[in-house]
């Protein structure tokens, strides 16, 4: 039985992995595309929690993703934005018996992409 839960718990973590690489991705493509006005900082933060919001796994106990947002090259055409989304996963059954003991897991995904 241990082992079941073992094999659920990586699999949630697998798939809180993918949302939020895929959270990253859909906020830089967001923030990248040519549009009048730009996104802002915070409408591009938005994004990513909006789509981690209605696709994360959470074990009932759900924490908010912490999104980076980084335009420090500036917004012209081929300058790079980058979206970090860093997300505390606690687990289920086993994750959570091993979080206690060594902390949560740590997930975190950046994605970068050139201003259009």
């Amino acid at each position: 039985m241990l082992v079941l839960f073992g094999i659920i718990d990586v699999s949630l973590l697998l798939c809180d992995k993918a949302v939020i690489t895929n959270a990253s991705r859909e906020a830089a493509r967001a923030g990248v595309v040519v549009r009048i006005p730009q996104l802002s900082v915070t409408q591009i933060s938005n994004v990513a929690l909006n789509y981690t919001q209605q696709n994360l796994v959470t074990g009932g106990t759900a924490t908010t993703p912490t999104v980076t947002v980084d335009q420090s090259g500036g917004t012209s055409p081929g300058n790079p934005l980058t979206v970090t989304v860093t997300y505390q996963y606690q687990g289920l059954v086993v994750g959570s018996a091993f979080s206690s003991l060594t902390g949560p897991v740590t997930l975190t995904a950046t994605t970068a992409m050139n201003y259009e």
